[in-house]
């Protein structure tokens, strides 16, 4: 009977570093080692220490997860937990992200996951996800799918081969990053939708008076254009913790900032939720 074997470290380290597209030398400078030991940690000549895999997996901005994966290939325990973010220890995590989504109204915010789906939002955002079928949030909402999909904002988005352009980009750049099958799954589905009917394949020619890619949709309240910021944790020691983010959308015009203020105060936000639980919790 085979049982499957966990990679060696010395290939996963070799892959890592191809992947950020440095030399030996180059990672043994930066790490503080020789490129003698180096090479004979990648061909399993020798068996880094404990230290020295997370020397090389930091300067190689390696995920902390993929991390965990390198000390087990190594012969160690994982150095970084994986919260769930119900979990007790995460109270103050969660506290913060929804003060920061509460914080945002009347502007829509998400958190998302590394793999882009959405574990919370504000009130806000409804006047995004309202514009969506229920089958692209339930049981959960996908970034990419909600933009990309032509039942999805692709639809209601006046500029959707710019946008299109930007996400896909930002897709594979992660996929190709992290390495993740699970990314890279991703991208390939969201990349093969159809674009709505009379949507141009490629995007306009780049302005060059221009900041940012917008979000411009049309909406029940009139035609809103947003730009996004993302929000870190910083120095995160947990799994769970390094893989969230915070994407908060800003109005990208004074026309669009009225609208929003003028739907938070007559309180037509909509009620819809996410994973059956109140907007602003985890």
């Amino acid at each position: 009977m085979q049982t499957d074997e966990l990679p060696r470290v010395g290939p996963l380290l070799r892959h890592w570093r191809q992947r950020r597209k440095l030399s030996q030398l180059d990672l043994a400078l930066k790490a503080d080692t020789s490129t003698r030991h180096l090479s004979c940690v990648e061909t399993g000549r020798a068996r880094p220490s404990r230290e020295m895999v997370l020397r090389l997996a930091e300067h190689l901005d390696i995920p902390l997860r993929d991390r965990n994966g390198l000390l087990l290939a190594a012969g160690y325990a994982p150095a970084y937990r994986e919260t769930p973010l119900d979990n007790d220890r995460m109270a103050m995590a969660r506290a913060a992200l929804s003060s920061m989504l509460a914080g945002h109204d009347p502007y829509p915010a998400a958190v998302i996951d590394r793999v882009w789906d959405v574990v919370g939002c504000n009130r806000a955002m409804s006047v995004l996800l309202d514009l969506v079928p229920p089958h692209l949030t339930d049981p959960t909402a996908n970034v990419m799918r909600l933009i990309l999909h032509p039942d999805g904002l692709a639809s209601h988005c006046l500029n959707f081969a710019e946008v299109r352009a930007h996400a896909l980009s930002r897709l594979l750049h992660q996929a190709n990053a992290t390495g993740h099958r699970d990314l890279r799954e991703l991208y390939d589905e969201v990349s093969g939708y159809t674009a709505p009917p009379g949507v141009a394949p490629e995007p306009a020619r780049v302005d060059p008076m221009g900041i940012v890619v917008p979000l411009r949709v049309r909406t029940p309240y009139g035609d809103m254009s947003f730009f996004s910021m993302i929000a870190t944790f910083g120095a995160p020691e947990d799994v769970t913790l390094s893989e969230l983010a915070v994407e908060a959308f800003f109005p990208m015009d004074r026309s669009t900032e009225a609208l929003l203020r003028c739907r938070a105060s007559t309180g037509d936000e909509g009620a819809r939720t996410l994973r059956g639980e109140p907007r602003e919790r985890f």
